[in-house]
């Protein structure tokens, strides 16, 4: 979807939810809105967040890093051989588990005192890729050997499923990430009362996708 289109849409969502009596919104975001905002990838979430923030209407936004259910690609060939692939494997994330983005979302819809903020939703700690694999291995109680893959091995993967553009920068983000994208945030803790979940806790709730 083009930035322009994004944009329209999200006025006609935003005008739909005022007119059914809608107070409050939560928008899920990414944080690459706040730190890649001209990003062809991010552009179009960094217009609608404006949006929001305009409405008229209680807002809050949410900015998560990378999702744990990423590791899902890894899924099919984790069962059938037991090998995880990926570029940049020294390069260590915060990933995010998807629970805790719907908690903090969920807060925030409940608590009015959440309005007007902008929350950076990451895990409690970065780990790399290979450190990800072994994580998943534990789960399943099996070896996962891991195979760094070229930047252009991944990127050819990727063009499978979403557009050049998209493809060259969540590349960046995975190969060259701001020091920001690599920080831990405080805000899951902040707005839940608790550390976020790590990586290897999600991947021992969803052992059974890898074949555990």
């Amino acid at each position: 979807m083009s930035g322009a289109g994004a944009h329209l849409d999200g006025r006609a969502i935003i005008a739909a939810a005022r007119d059914a009596g809608v107070r409050r919104i939560v928008l899920q975001s990414s944080q690459a809105a706040g730190t890649r905002p001209d990003a062809f990838s991010h552009a179009p979430l960094r217009a609608l967040e404006d949006l929001v923030r305009e409405s008229g209407l209680a807002w809050t936004v949410l900015r998560p890093g990378g999702f744990a259910t990423n590791a899902y690609a890894w899924a099919e060939s984790i069962r059938t051989a037991g090998v995880a692939y990926a570029p940049y494997a020294g390069v260590a994330l915060p990933i995010v588990d998807p629970d805790d983005i719907a908690a903090v979302a969920a807060a925030a819809l409940l608590d009015e005192r959440h309005a007007g903020r902008t929350y950076t939703l990451t895990g409690p700690e970065a780990s790399t890729p290979p450190e990800r694999a072994a994580a998943i291995a534990e789960a399943i109680g099996r070896p996962v050997r891991f195979v760094e893959q070229t930047p252009q091995e991944a990127r050819a993967q990727m063009l499978a499923f979403m557009p050049e553009p998209v493809a060259d920068g969540t590349l960046e983000i995975l190969g060259r990430p701001l020091p920001q994208e690599s920080a831990v945030s405080p805000d899951v803790e902040a707005v839940l009362g608790r550390k976020p979940g790590s990586f290897a806790e999600w991947a021992r709730r969803h052992a059974f996708a890898f074949g555990g």
